[in-house]
């Protein structure tokens, strides 16, 4: 049987990592001693090992407890433990397009800044002045202005 220390150190987590996790109630064998002080058999730790797992590939707490209920309730809910990973996949896959889009943006910044430092292009970053180039921000304008009569 191992502390909490002691399971932190085996499995590379944090001792508040740990705690947090079998609060959430995610590692089911977790065991306490007669000091009310929990205490991790081998089961515990491969708990723990999965939760990190899970946990880097980005994967919410709440559906690591989905998961891990699934998990106890035996092999006939392989299906949907492969269905949860599926779904798990596909928002990551949109969370890197939408970073993919960040980073494209980002570079056409960086770029135009570039341009600005090296006298090749007026400063157009700076929001204050934007009355004056709207036609230059076109991908932030998308609607005329309200003008007061």
């Amino acid at each position: 049987m191992h502390t909490v220390k002691e399971a932190a150190l085996i499995t590379g987590l944090t001792e508040h990592a740990v705690r947090f996790y079998t609060d959430k109630g995610l590692v089911p064998s977790v065991q306490r001693n007669q000091n009310n002080i929990r205490m991790f058999d081998e089961e515990s730790i491969n708990w723990l090992h999965g939760i990190k797992c899970l946990k880097q590939s980005g994967m919410p707490i709440e559906v690591i407890k989905r998961y891990i209920d699934l998990c106890l309730e035996g092999d006939s809910t392989i299906p949907q433990r492969s269905a949860l990973m599926m779904e798990h996949k596909e928002a990551a896959l949109a969370k890197l397009e939408e970073a993919k889009q960040h980073v494209a943006h980002l570079e056409e910044k960086t770029a135009l800044y570039q341009a600005i430092m090296e006298h090749r292009s007026p400063d157009t970053t700076n929001p204050s002045n934007w009355d004056k180039i709207q036609h230059m921000h076109s991908d932030v304008f998308y609607s005329p202005p309200v003008r007061k009569a």
